[in-house]
């Protein structure tokens, strides 16, 4: 499932390593564009600031809001880094990160956050999550944006119950299948829509009760 669905849109940071111990590559965007504007460029590894961690990342989520900020469709102030969505370890700790948290340096965690498509990472540690022990730290961030959308449609927006019934479209995809299969977790019925008979199939193998084209 994830192989399939998700995999494909995480970028793997470690092949594009700057050797430095004080720079890092990272994929800027000067002039808006389409992706040849996308520029990989040595710069300053940031300094994480009081209530941030420093993460040092192994995968980039690839989403389709990135296209909008290098387009500038969403526009950001340039020069930036691309990317809202990572993970990898923690480098460092910044001043004051509240004890709580329980965050520590090695700790695997993926984040949502922006400045992804670099080896480091700045970002607030209230906006971490700490990676369980037995789950691949790549898996869960080509999970975590898709997942969190696919949770708060279905527990915070309407929260389904045994015997709700609802219709999730594009149920093929990746938020369409997390959909999917927590709308069955908790009982309830699923009318899935999809494109092509082969993802309709794969709807009703991941748990739907009805697949429509």
């Amino acid at each position: 499932f994830f192989d399939s669905c998700c995999l494909l849109r995480i970028l793997h940071l470690d092949i594009m390593a700057s050797g430095s111990s004080r720079v890092m590559r990272a994929v800027r965007v000067h002039e808006f564009g389409d992706a040849s504007s996308l520029r990989v460029e040595d710069i300053p590894i940031p300094e994480p600031r009081p209530g941030q961690v420093l993460v040092k990342n192994s995968f980039a989520g690839l989403n389709f809001i990135d296209t909008y900020h290098r387009s500038g469709l969403y526009p950001r102030e340039r020069p930036f880094v691309l990317g809202t969505e990572g993970g990898g370890v923690i480098a460092k700790l910044g001043p004051d990160v509240p004890a709580e948290l329980g965050l520590r340096e090695g700790d695997p965690v993926v984040y949502f956050a922006p400045n992804s498509y670099a080896e480091y990472t700045a970002v607030e540690a209230s906006s971490v999550v700490k990676v369980p022990a037995g789950v691949e730290v790549r898996l869960a961030t080509a999970v975590l944006l898709q997942g969190m959308t696919a949770h708060y449609l279905a527990r915070s927006t309407f929260p389904l119950k045994a015997g709700d019934w609802c219709v999730v479209h594009s149920a093929a995809g990746g938020t369409g299948q997390l959909l999917l299969q927590i709308a069955k977790l908790v009982g309830a019925k699923v009318i899935a829509t999809t494109s092509t008979p082969e993802k309709g199939k794969l709807a009703v193998e991941l748990g739907a009760d009805v697949a429509v084209r």
